[in-house]
């Protein structure tokens, strides 16, 4: 998934959420287009977080079970910062509180108990990188195959396209 490149420069980050998206497999050829929906003059945002992808709702390539739970990435940049983030025996806020990916990771992941195995997970998504066969893929791609199966109906998201 990337930004289409025909679009003029970014003003504000969160317009991130509303611009048109571009879908390219360069191994099958698909291609799909995501613009954002517009209800009155609202555009209805692209919900991220989740074992989803937000704006064309596939499941992510990166993601494993952990401690009964998925834990997902959405590319290797973001393993990185996860793993440095888990592995830090002292994690120090800067900032705003509350406002940071990191700050909103859920409790089961930020637990000393569970580093070990979190770093685990992480270094299989950092595995899975390398792969790039539909063989390769984890069975949630492929819903039927005991996979995710049913999506969980997400609410929309309003946000002023200002």
């Amino acid at each position: 998934m990337v930004p289409r490149p025909d679009l003029p420069e970014l003003r504000y980050w969160t317009e991130m959420h509303y611009r048109p998206r571009r879908l390219l497999c360069h191994l099958c050829g698909t291609t799909r287009e995501w613009t954002a929906e517009r209800q009155g003059n609202a555009l209805i945002a692209a919900t991220l977080g989740g074992p989803d992808d937000p704006f064309f709702e596939r499941p992510l390539w990166l993601q494993t079970p952990c401690c009964n739970k998925v834990l997902w990435a959405y590319n290797g940049r973001h393993v990185d910062v996860l793993e440095a983030y888990v592995a830090a025996r002292l994690r120090e806020r800067a900032g705003y509180p509350a406002m940071s990916m990191l700050d909103r990771l859920p409790a089961w992941m930020k637990k000393a108990r569970n580093r070990t195995e979190v770093l685990r997970a992480l270094q299989r998504l950092r595995s899975r990188l390398e792969l790039s066969a539909p063989s390769d893929r984890p069975d949630a791609a492929y819903p039927g195959r005991g996979g995710a199966g049913a999506r969980p109906v997400r609410a929309p998201y309003f946000r002023p396209p200002y």
